[in-house]
């Protein structure tokens, strides 16, 4: 099955890393999580918008949000046509450009192989899950991991774990399959929807450092798929850096595509000129 494109994709991956706190404001959404992670501190401009005098004013309502909470101004601006008028604006303000992430799709079905009894799936993220996860990706103390794991949780996901032959958590992964979002249900091939109807978003792929290069990250990717297909998934999404040539190899082998791609713009902040 060829992935489909990028339209409709956005909704859900809000939704399947959705922020603590979120408002709408002249078709932008604002979303705030403490600092915790990117994606769910920033702008995403679910409606663009086009006139130039319209987006600078979007932009200082945006600046004050952001700045009421102690945070920087981000915003997720993926490879479109659509967003050409305010990539323009945020260059005009000297917005940087970091983090080119691809979003890559596949449909489901994975092969006949049978299940791995060696990784665990569960409803919920583990102690051990959150323990190693947070130690390959996290950012941050036991305060930011508590604001972590309630973005995790509020959207329905899959977790799996493999163990080493120590019986250390080796490699863990997540599968979020987002619940009442156009693309989320049965929605159509326009609006992210897949052959099964639901469609799940691969998250939190983590191997512990000493354990890398053993296959542990292909058994969680290949568990999660097939969890998900036994749920009804029948769409795949995920997001891998750009330059992580490494982890898009193991995608791409497992039938993933490009679909997208999107950076983020962060806000350069204002030198105040000191002593004489």
């Amino acid at each position: 099955m060829e992935p489909e494109p990028i339209t409709g994709l956005e909704a859900l991956m809000d939704a399947a890393w959705p922020a603590a706190e979120a408002e709408v404001s002249g078709g932008w959404v604002l979303r705030a999580a403490s600092g915790v992670t990117q994606r769910a501190n920033s702008v995403w401009p679910r409606e663009p918008g086009l006139d130039p005098h319209e987006l600078l004013a979007r932009l200082r309502e945006a600046r004050l949000w952001y700045r009421k909470r102690r945070l920087p101004l981000i915003f997720q601006v993926f490879e479109d046509p659509r967003h050409a008028p305010l990539n323009a604006v945020l260059d005009a303000e000297g917005f940087t450009r970091q983090s080119e992430t691809l979003v890559l799709a596949r449909g489901g079905g994975t092969d006949s192989a049978p299940a791995d009894p060696g990784v665990e799936i569960s409803a919920a993220p583990s102690a051990e899950w959150l323990r190693l996860w947070w130690s390959v990706e996290g950012r941050g103390d036991d305060t930011a991991l508590a604001v972590a794991r309630g973005i995790l949780e509020r959207c329905p996901a899959l977790y799996a774990l493999v163990r080493d032959d120590d019986g250390l958590p080796a490699a863990v992964g997540r599968l979020a399959i987002p619940q009442g979002v156009s693309g989320g249900t049965s929605g159509g091939a326009g609006a992210g929807g897949g052959a099964g109807g639901l469609s799940g978003g691969l998250y939190c792929m983590a191997t512990r450092p000493d354990a890398r290069r053993r296959g542990y990250a292909s058994r969680i990717l290949q568990a999660l798929l097939r969890a998900g297909d036994a749920r009804g998934v029948g769409r795949y999404w995920l997001l891998v850096m750009a330059s992580n040539a490494g982890a898009r190899e193991l995608y791409n082998r497992a039938g993933f595509h490009a679909v997208g791609r999107y950076l983020y713009r962060q806000e350069r902040p204002k030198r105040h000129l000191t002593g004489c």
